[in-house]
């Protein structure tokens, strides 16, 4: 459960300002908290039948593998949600205060939870570093990969909301996707994200396209 990154030595300079812009930062006191000591992980192999959803994602850009279980209750209540990380510690931090907004008060039905939004575990967090914004969609994504999971396991079909990609540059074959990872990596030019995807280089005409994708998660991630 190792981060990827050294912690910076202070006094060098963050790379994200905190709110109320007097200091820079890197990592909140909370963020720290839920790293070192991460709520509702899963440390040990799952018994057969202790849950009745999972989920899991990947994340190329960094490498991160998540998996998420979930116990929910007839009323569609989370009664408890575990998980587990192969990631860096901005990815160990979001999952656990993710976890905790699931199950607090009495747990969140699906529904609530399938509303949890990426900007949602970065308030609670007291921030991250841009670089490292990905990681709470990680989270954000497996959850709703474990809720789709209960609604199979359960035949309710007509519930599962599948988020399929769909190909913007046919001659790349770059993807919708292709282009929202892009943008949590950093790149949000059409010079960066084309430098990543390849994505409309000799394609001119899907330009339009990418750059109206581009905007879209700029404003759907960043604000």
């Amino acid at each position: 459960m190792n981060d990827h990154v050294l912690p910076p030595i202070k006094g060098s300079g963050g790379d994200v300002a905190s709110q109320d812009k007097k200091q820079s930062w890197f990592y909140s006191d909370i963020v720290k908290e839920h790293f070192f000591n991460p709520k509702n992980f899963l440390d040990r192999d799952i018994k057969e039948g202790e849950f009745n959803a999972m989920g899991k994602v990947g994340s190329p850009a960094c490498g991160d593998e998540l998996k998420v279980w979930l116990n929910v209750g007839e009323d569609e209540k989370i009664l408890d949600f575990k998980w587990k990380t192969f990631g860096c510690g901005s990815a160990i931090a979001s999952t656990s205060i993710a976890s905790v907004m699931v199950i607090e008060n009495g747990g969140m039905t699906l529904s609530e939870a399938r509303k949890i939004k990426p900007q949602d575990i970065m308030k609670r967090l007291g921030g991250l570093p841009q670089r490292k914004f990905h990681c709470s969609v990680l989270c954000d994504k497996a959850l709703r990969d474990a809720i789709n999971d209960y609604y199979r396991r359960t035949d309710q079909i007509d519930k599962i909301q599948v988020e399929a990609a769909r190909i913007i540059d046919p001659v790349s074959k770059v993807t919708d996707r292709d282009i929202e990872e892009a943008v949590l990596e950093g790149a949000i030019t059409l010079e960066a994200v084309q430098k990543k995807t390849k994505a409309g280089v000799g394609n001119p005409g899907v330009l339009p396209a990418i750059e109206e994708l581009i905007r879209f998660y700029k404003d759907k991630y960043f604000g």
